[in-house]
């Protein structure tokens, strides 16, 4: 039993080692791309438009890929799935250096590739399950939060550097190299158990038994609508804060990437701590309460202040309980849902959980341009005291306004989910 278990997690580390890699490197070009586009549109919502067209088909056809999730093997789905995502970047690369590139061939390619992570992400969540034995459960989240943290650390320093110094073009080079290295360790080097499926349901039959799951789980559904409130103001926060720095005089594309990476040395911080933390005795309790934490300190903290180094040390703080929570939130998920039924679940989790983060960016972006930045021309007394003036003023403004609505939005949910309690067995 004991080598069956370090087996499972030999793949899990194989995996997990060359998937984070792969992350890394599209994490690279994204960034890439945003300071491309900020450069060409020196707009926030046309850079957080950038992001919407990735999330809004990964939300409008999540419910329906956990059904193919659950029907089909799961390394053929990833490994279809990563190659296709692969040839968006190819395309991308190919129109760049045809000097074709335009901002609505990004908008296009961006859902294309969007709608293949709507199909590999459920699959890979059941992989992780398959995989990997139930008591590692809370250490694997850990460690997914880590790679999330470092890849949060890098990508922006990497991606600025090498786009300062070689260009776009090596950054796609880039991420192609780390996509070749996850590729062949999928296909080659790791095993993925498959259990048997029923194929004699309908596609809409087992979308209705993810729906139907989560109608009889309240806790669970909670915590996914709590969390999806969460990310609407996260999001509207991600496309504020392009604007709010790089029009700064003490700001710019270096200091965006400095306060960016502050966050992922935040998250390392975190799953270092979330991987060695004893069991809570309520893990419901500890995702709303670190959310609160969070959301009501960092906004503030970047709203109020006018010196990069209290950016990184609200980004410290906004980030550092994120992989917490997220690790709480992964292990009631994991040992709630049952495994047959994990992809069509997760698959309507992403759908409830995530519709907001398109969402949060149209309106973060749109609260920036055409309301914040306007209103803050001209101010002068309290306003300039509080926010500052010039461009990027509007956005400290915004940054405010967001860290109210993080302070109630967590008060109200986390007095509705006081009434559930998880604890392991």
């Amino acid at each position: 039993m004991k080598e069956r278990k370090n087996n499972k997690l030999r793949d899990f580390y194989v995996l997990w080692s060359t998937q984070s890699l792969s992350q890394l490197g599209s994490s690279m070009t994204a960034f890439a791309l945003t300071l491309w586009l900020y450069e060409k549109t020196g707009s926030a919502l046309g850079t957080a438009a950038l992001r919407i067209s990735s999330y809004a088909p990964y939300v409008l056809m999540s419910i329906f890929a956990g059904a193919l999730t659950d029907r089909f093997n799961k390394k053929k789905t990833m490994l279809v799935c990563d190659t296709l995502a692969a040839m968006c970047t190819l395309a991308v690369f190919g129109l760049y250096r045809l000097d074709l590139l335009a901002v609505w061939h990004l908008y296009a390619i961006n859902a294309f590739s969007g709608l293949m992570n709507t199909v590999q992400q459920p699959a890979s969540e059941v992989t992780m399950t398959l995989i990997v034995p139930k008591e590692a459960y809370q250490k694997i989240s850990g460690m997914n939060s880590l790679t999330r943290s470092v890849n949060s650390i890098l990508h922006p320093l990497i991606a600025t550097a090498v786009y300062a110094f070689l260009g776009l073009e090596a950054v796609f080079a880039v991420d192609l190299l780390t996509f070749v290295a996850a590729f062949v360790a999928l296909a080659c080097f790791i095993r993925i158990p498959e259990r048997p499926r029923e194929t004699k349901e309908t596609m809409m039959e087992l979308v209705k038994e993810g729906l139907g799951f989560l109608k009889k789980t309240p806790m669970v559904f909670s915590l996914i609508l709590f969390m999806s409130g969460v990310n609407l103001i996260a999001s509207a926060f991600d496309a504020t804060l392009p604007a709010y720095v790089l029009p700064n005089p003490k700001g710019g594309d270096s200091v965006l990437g400095i306060v960016t990476s502050s966050a992922g040395i935040a998250m390392v911080i975190g799953s270092v701590l979330v991987s060695f933390m004893p069991k809570p005795k309520d893990r419901v309790r500890v995702v709303y309460v670190t959310m609160l934490i969070s959301l009501g300190i960092e906004n503030f903290i970047l709203a109020f202040s006018r010196e990069p180094v209290l950016w990184c040390a609200g980004q410290i703080v906004g980030w550092m309980l994120v992989p917490v929570m997220s690790a709480n939130l992964d292990v009631i998920l994991r040992n709630t849902i049952p495994l047959e039924l994990q992809g069509r679940v997760y698959a309507c989790r992403n759908t409830f959980q995530f519709f907001t983060i398109p969402i949060g960016l149209l309106f973060g972006g749109f609260m920036v341009d055409e309301v914040c930045e306007p209103f803050m021309v001209g101010q002068t007394g309290m306003w300039t005291t509080l926010f500052g003036s010039g461009k990027g003023s509007g956005a400290a403004l915004m940054m405010g306004i967001l860290g109210v609505a993080g302070v109630v939005h967590c008060l109200i949910f986390g007095r509705c989910l006081k009434k559930y309690h998880y604890e392991d067995k």
